[in-house]
């Protein structure tokens, strides 16, 4: 059985989809842009979209009752791959110790020109 989460510490979908999609264990989570929950605005710059981008993700974790300790895999999309190194430095901060399996692509562009958009897959331990 699907079971959708919404959670208002995350920006709602800018689309006709979920901000995430549980099956039993799993939840699949949509790409998060650094957009501030409570103002709906792109935040300024690389770095605080992808701080911004990565408590989005968190929030929608906690929502479905997860921690990042729980995710499984995470792609990442960036516009510009010259800030690869100033995304992972964050990305590490964030994570830890924790290292779930990740992709990072290089694309032309994001909805509402955002500079990096996340999304991640996780196991939950409780149902």
């Amino acid at each position: 059985m699907l079971h959708t989460i919404h959670t208002t510490a995350a920006p709602a979908a800018v689309g006709p989809y979920a901000q995430a999609v549980r099956s039993g264990h799993f939840l699949f989570m949509s790409g998060q842009l650094g957009l501030d929950p409570t103002t709906g605005c792109l935040r300024e710059g690389m770095e605080d979209q992808t701080r911004q981008a990565l408590a989005n993700v968190e929030a929608i974790l906690a929502a479905a009752g997860g921690t990042w300790a729980e995710v499984v895999s995470v792609d990442v999309f960036l516009t510009d791959m010259g800030s690869f190194a100033e995304f992972n430095a964050i990305y590490a901060a964030v994570l830890g110790e924790h290292r779930p399996a990740r992709a990072v692509v290089g694309v032309a562009a994001l909805p509402l020109g955002a500079a990096v958009e996340i999304r991640a897959v996780a196991v939950l331990a409780t149902l």
